[in-house]
């Protein structure tokens, strides 16, 4: 199984690194995770919608560059879908039950994901309606993941 991240902008912060690869090594034993980053658009502050369209567009095809044609993708969106621990473990279950052996997620930038990249994804998953930094999302992420995981096996990690 390939699962793989594609977010926009670089991680920063030493103390989000450590905490990310100390996941995918865990990942390690049940899939080959990579995490691929395309570079955000810059743009000030205050920008008129059109503006907010174009920046998310230029994002959003980078991002998809990165998706190929056979792969799964959720698209990280506040509007999403809610979803628990368990309900998120099965569902990554299943999808490899019914052939789907390439999983993506996708962050976009600050401004969110382009329409585009709403269209492509299969399904769109929402960790609730609080705004979270970006680089603090992949963390989370990357933790569901490999709860998904641990989940499945039976393992006592989730309580």
């Amino acid at each position: 199984m390939n699962i793989k991240l594609v977010v926009v902008g670089k991680l920063k912060e030493k103390y989000f690194k450590q905490g990310i690869a100390e996941y995918a090594k865990r990942l390690s034993r049940f899939c080959k995770f990579q995490i691929v980053e395309v570079p955000d658009e810059k743009a000030p502050e205050s920008l008129s919608q059109a503006e907010m369209d174009e920046v998310m567009d230029k994002e959003g095809a980078r991002i998809l560059d990165k998706i190929k044609d056979r792969e799964y993708v959720y698209a990280l969106a506040i509007l999403g879908k809610e979803r628990t621990s368990e309900a998120f473990a099965k569902e990554i279950a299943d999808l490899t039950t019914y052939g789907h052996s390439d999983i993506t997620f996708v962050i976009g930038g600050s401004l969110g994901l382009s329409k585009h990249v709403l269209d492509r994804a299969d399904t769109q998953i929402s960790f609730g309606r609080f705004t979270l930094p970006h680089q603090l999302m992949r963390l989370v992420l990357t933790e569901q993941i490999y709860r998904a995981f641990m989940i499945n096996e039976g393992s006592p990690y989730h309580k």
